[in-house]
């Protein structure tokens, strides 16, 4: 396992801050509604920026913003620098949102080595999709996300679970042909934007939180927020969706909790950090 020093680090965030500047210049150019998110946004409150331990970023739509924005890379990306993933134009591709990539790059999160696409520096690009009002009904439509995705995700779990019988079980599942899996996904997808509702979430993505979704009205009222001295748009009422989402978040977790994602290899700015730059675990 791979871990970032704080140069190598600082070197991912900048090529993750090129690719939310591409997000932002689609998105403005084809009037599409997006707002940065989770440690993105918190980054932007708190720090200013990246949270300084922070290997990702992240950006979210709404459903028919999404499917704009998906449009919208097919003519509008800039494909000398950028390549867009998602299941639908990505053989292979097993979740359940899209991927903004960076070209000439590498960042192979560890157990993932053996996935059949391509796997540049990225951020994550969220459809949010609607959850019922009724709360009994948002609890089953949870369990149900959890189990189409932890399906998705048996192609990794087969071979990374530390337990034996998960990993035997995760490859059962994996035997569910894909087009299956997102037909019923594709399925979901439809189900929940029928209607309006008060609440949305990540449909392919855990939901930490007991109310299994956030209000729709967060992701509606965006306003433009500072990160990393670029203008970026982020949701109006931050105080209320983080706080929703980490209590109390202006203040700094503990050292042990600033976590990142191990990775297995890397590649930046077209050079493979070496020993002086990245130190193993």
């Amino acid at each position: 396992m791979i871990h970032l020093d704080k140069d190598a680090l600082r070197q991912l965030q900048m090529i993750e801050l090129e690719l939310l500047e591409e997000v932002d210049r689609i998105c403005r150019k084809c009037n599409i509604k997006y707002n940065i998110i989770a440690g993105t946004l918190l980054g932007a409150v708190r720090h200013g920026g990246f949270i300084p331990w922070d290997d990702d970023a992240d950006v979210a739509l709404l459903r028919p913003e999404y499917e704009k924005f998906r449009q919208a890379c097919k003519t509008e990306l800039d494909t000398d620098r950028f390549y867009f993933q998602d299941h639908r134009n990505t053989k292979g591709y097993r979740w359940g949102y899209g991927k903004l990539r960076r070209k000439q790059t590498l960042f192979l999160r560890e157990n993932q080595e053996h996935m059949p696409y391509k796997q540049g520096v990225f951020i994550d690009v969220f459809p949010l999709d609607g959850v019922p009002d009724n709360y009994f009904r948002r609890c089953l439509q949870n369990f149900h996300c959890f189990c189409i995705r932890k399906i998705l995700w048996s192609a990794v779990g087969k071979k990374s679970d530390k337990k034996r019988m998960k990993r035997i079980w995760f490859s059962v599942l994996n035997k569910i042909p894909e087009k299956i899996i997102f037909r019923h996904y594709h399925w979901m997808i439809w189900k929940s934007n029928k209607e309006i509702t008060k609440m949305v979430r990540i449909l392919m993505f855990p939901t930490p939180n007991k109310a299994f979704g956030y209000y729709r009205r967060w992701y509606e009222n965006s306003v433009p927020i500072t990160f990393e001295g670029k203008t970026f748009l982020g949701i109006e009422d931050y105080d209320g969706y983080l706080s929703f989402k980490y209590g109390d978040y202006m203040t700094l977790p503990p050292v042990e909790q600033r976590k990142v994602h191990p990775v297995s290899d890397i590649k930046l700015n077209c050079k493979n950090i070496r020993k002086g730059q990245l130190y193993e675990k």
